[in-house]
Formats: structure tokens, sequence, C-alpha cells
């Protein structure tokens, strides 16, 4: 193993051998969204499909959601195994060796677009449990159920492609933006249109030594920020249950394997695409709550059990809402919205230290004693819309903070469920790149 590569591995970085179509392929239709967008609208996947028809995609190498309760799904995954063989032995890829990539994506959303550097991770210095203090870890709840159905896919496939993206606290932008502004010394390897409103997509190869030596000295200096008895380094954005599969099969592997056997076995890693939060280009946005079946009153005895006390005050439209739950004035504050209009609540000395980890305590409790139900909700509008009706409640909640995020993460240990989302559902990571995860 070379100096660089021992010094980034100190840190669970490895170089991967990473795997793309050769040049001819269409990669607009080799390019698909994240398997677990559009769950509720099998629609858009059966325009990818008429849109792909017999063309090489990685929509043939995937399990889309949408899919996951059909009656035979051992069928699909037989056919993603196989495809992904005749793939391979076709000689469809072209393989570049020993390198990270450099990855920039835009959108219409953000046409100046986001930056990040596809590595493979060391699932040995991954840990998913909510107590984790691992060098990698989830930022919100894994939800054990959802790993099985997910390591029926993996457990037999010579490859991987990756929909994860994971964040750095790169407040300094010392790792990922030096690259970005040198892309003319660097070799491009694709740049392509993405279908679907997907937006373009662009990656260089990088692979030289003094480039990789300059990640590995900036990720050393994140690293000496840290608590050492609470070091975290990376934090999952998109794709916590494909890289909790990957550590549960990786850990399945092991046990079969020699030490030496386990020291490279490609297995042990897994391909992720790092994004600094704190690029500009990279949206977070807050997830919302709707409960159903449940009057104001119930609502505030529940609030009441979580602080110290509370402070209600009305607001004349969600565009209040959003202005005054935002300020940050000593409360831990959300928006309210029922059919009698719209309030703003904040709290003190709340039992978690954000104001969706109060709530979920709250929702918590509810579905415990079956006096509601509950829905996630995208956008302010939608959740507000909803929370209007007869017997609803919409819960806004403020914005994620990026300069707190992995303060929250080390203080709470995880985010509730669906705290935040990274982007619409056409924003997510496509599929691109591949690895063999097979010796």
């Amino acid at each position: 193993m070379s100096n660089v590569a021992q010094h980034l591995a100190q840190y669970a970085l490895k170089c991967a051998d990473i795997m793309i179509p050769k040049p001819g392929t269409d990669l607009t239709k080799w390019a698909v969204v994240a398997c677990d967008q559009y769950t509720s609208e099998p629609e858009y996947w059966e325009q990818v499909a008429d849109y792909v028809k017999d063309a090489p995609s990685t929509l043939n190498l995937i399990y889309p959601e949408v899919y996951l309760e059909e009656a035979d799904p051992q069928k699909r995954i037989k056919s993603i195994n196989e495809t992904m063989q005749a793939y391979i032995k076709q000689g469809i890829f072209t393989t570049y060796p020993n390198c990270f990539f450099l990855v920039h994506r835009t959108t219409d959303n953000c046409p100046g677009g986001r930056w990040g550097l596809l590595v493979t991770l060391d699932l040995e210095h991954y840990d998913y449990a909510k107590d984790s203090r691992t060098l990698i870890r989830a930022t919100e709840g894994t939800i054990l159920s959802r790993i099985p159905p997910r390591k029926e896919i993996r457990r037999n496939a010579p490859l991987e492609l990756p929909h994860i993206m994971v964040l750095i606290n790169d407040a300094k932008r010392s790792v990922i933006e030096p690259l970005a502004n040198k892309t003319d010394t660097l070799e491009k390897v694709y740049d392509t249109e993405l279908m679907a409103n997907g937006g373009h997509l662009s990656a260089w190869k990088v692979d030289r030594q003094e480039d990789l030596q300059a990640i590995a000295l900036a990720v050393e200096a994140m690293h000496a920020e840290l608590d050492p008895s609470n070091p975290l380094l990376f934090a999952m954005g998109d794709g916590n249950h494909s890289l909790a599969t990957a550590k549960s099969c990786w850990e399945d592997i092991k046990q079969g394997l020699s030490e030496d056997g386990r020291k490279n076995h490609p297995a042990r890693y897994a391909l992720v695409e790092l994004e600094n939060i704190f690029d500009p280009g990279l949206a977070f946005e807050p997830i919302h709550r709707v409960l159903f079946n449940i009057s104001r009153q119930t609502f505030l005895e529940e609030i009441a059990k979580v602080c110290e006390s509370y402070v209600v005050s009305k607001a004349s439209s969600k565009e209040e809402v959003l202005q005054q739950i935002n300020v940050n004035d000593g409360l831990q504050k959300f928006g309210y919205c029922d059919a009698e209009g719209f309030l703003v609540i904040g709290m003190r000395e709340s039992k978690a230290s954000i104001a969706a980890g109060t709530l979920q305590l709250v929702i918590d409790s509810l579905l415990a004693q079956k006096l509601a139900t509950v829905d996630y909700i995208h956008g302010v509008e939608v959740a507000a819309n909803l929370g209007k009706k007869k017997g609803n409640i919409a819960l806004i909640l403020p914005d994620v903070s990026k300069a707190t995020f992995f303060d929250t993460i080390i203080k709470d240990n995880a985010l509730p469920r669906k705290t935040f989302s990274m982007g619409e559902a056409h924003e997510k990571r496509y599929y691109m790149e591949a690895r063999r995860i097979q010796p």
C-alpha cells in the first residue's frame, strides 16, 4: 500500500476501480434516478422503461422500490444479477483504476450546480446504531426491517451502483473545492444530460498523487478538530439504508474470511459520493408533518409533556409562520396550521435539541395512544393545505441549519426520521458509476 493510500485509510477512505460505460453508450438512457424515488408513481418508472427500451441502462441493474411489493421479487433480482453479468461479459464498461471521481451536477433549481467526490468508504468504520461513535454514521434512525429486502438484491450482485450521498463538515472548503477549481487540469470522464428533468452531470478523474495527498491532508485537518471520543467525520445525507445494507452484507461475508482476506475484499468498501454540507448548491429542506383525526387541545396537551413551558402566537399566513420560526430568540419554534388558521408555537427547555426531535416525541406518543395518524410532507404549501382540512393539523418545521447539523447529530445521536431532504426527487443522485463487489 502506498503512503498516500495508508494516509487515506486512516480516515476510512480508499481509491476505487470505477467503471462507466464505454464511449458511444447513450448515457442519457444509462443513468436513472435513485431507486427510492417516485415510490407512489409507477407511471414514472413505466415512462423510464419506455424511454430506455433495449439500450444499456442502470434501470436493468437496480430494483425501483415502487415494485418491492410485487408478487415475485426473486424474478426481478435474478434478472438484475444476470444483466450485471451480461454487461460485464459484453465489455460495455471502461474501468478507471485506483482513483476518485470529481462530479458536478446542475439542475433547473440549481443552475450553478453542486460538487461531489466519488470515493469508497471503509465499512469497518461505519455503524448505523443510534449510539454509534464511528467515523461514518447514520443521521436518521435506521429502520432495520428495510435492510433484509435490500440484502436480497445485493447478496449475489457482482456490481454496486451507488445513489448514496455522504456529507462532510468542511467549512474551510478544503477537500472538494480545490479540485473544482482545477478541472482544466483533470481528465474528463463523462459529460451528459440526464433524463426526466434530472439536469446535467459531469465527472473528472482524480488519481494524481499530489491531488490524493492534498485530500488526505485536508481530511486529516478536519479530523484533528473533532472530539476524539465522538469523532463524526462522515454523516449520511441520502441512501442511509443502502449503506446499512452494504454494511450488513459485509458483516456476513467477513465471517468466512481470514484476517488477510478481510483487508482488501471489495465488499468491505462502499462507493459513495461525498458532498460538503457548505456547498451552496446543496439544498437542505425540512420535511413537514401532518397529523390526522386529532384536535388542537389533544395536541397541545402532548406538547406540554415535552417542554417546560410553551407560548402560542397567531400568524396571518404561512409566510409569516416561516419568518417567525426561523428567528433565533432562545425558543424552539415550529409552525402550526389547522382549520382555524396559523399559529407559531415556541417551547422552552424542550426534550430534544431541535424542533423535529421534540415533535417526534409528541408524534410517537400520539401514535402509541392511537390518538392520531401522521404523514411526512415535502413543501410548506402542500402541508398547510392538508392542515386546513377539518380534523387535521400541519406542523411546519424551521429550516435545517447546515452550521449546527453535525453538532446536532453528535448531541442527539441521530435526527428523527424524515427530518430533512436534499432537494426534490429529480435532484437526487442518478446511477452512473459501477464497481465490482465480488473478488
